[in-house]
């Protein structure tokens, strides 16, 4: 483990990632970051094994269970391994009156720790998805400094219109 990451400071960062997670709009990258660093934790033997839980969000109508892991004073779920099925207790269903401490910690603060924990660095070729327009985006005119438009450049507009249609006859 890094020299200046506390197991509580990870565990705040781990459950800052879960909570920003289950809100966003493409969880993917910080489920990864978060199962990669509950694995690591468990491998140096930071973190325990509590159970298998079922899960409140069946696949496809069909049931299934989730590991649930002890870091620091937080707890959190993540795939279970066969050999997880075999070796750990199922404790049925969760128990919602059960909470983690709250943290107060930002996603980038959180991010940092944990891409440190696991030295993960993102590719200098990877460029952030940027959102596509709708083909029907009008962009907004607040905020303009030329609206209205002043007297004199409509004052121009028109005699360049006069003019035009004025020289082909």
């Amino acid at each position: 483990m890094q020299k200046n990451v506390s197991i509580s400071d990870l565990a705040q960062a781990l459950y800052t990632v879960n909570r920003h997670a289950k809100t966003a709009l493409k969880p993917q990258h910080l489920y990864w970051i978060k199962k990669q660093t509950i694995h690591k934790l468990l491998e140096e033997k930071l973190a325990t094994k509590i159970g298998l839980h079922f899960s409140d969000h069946p696949k496809f109508s069909n049931q299934h269970s989730t590991l649930l892991v002890q870091v620091g004073n937080y707890y959190f779920h993540i795939p279970p391994s066969k050999q997880d099925f075999q070796e750990l207790e199922h404790l049925g269903k969760l128990n919602r009156n059960f909470r983690n401490p709250s943290s107060k910690m930002s996603l980038s603060q959180a991010k940092r720790i944990v891409y440190q924990y696991i030295d993960w660095h993102p590719d200098e070729n990877e460029k952030p998805e940027f959102q596509k327009k709708s083909s029907y985006y009008t962009p907004s005119s607040l905020g303009k400094m030329e609206w209205p438009p002043s007297r004199k450049k409509m004052g121009r507009r028109k005699h360049k219109q006069n003019n035009k249609n004025t020289s082909w006859k």
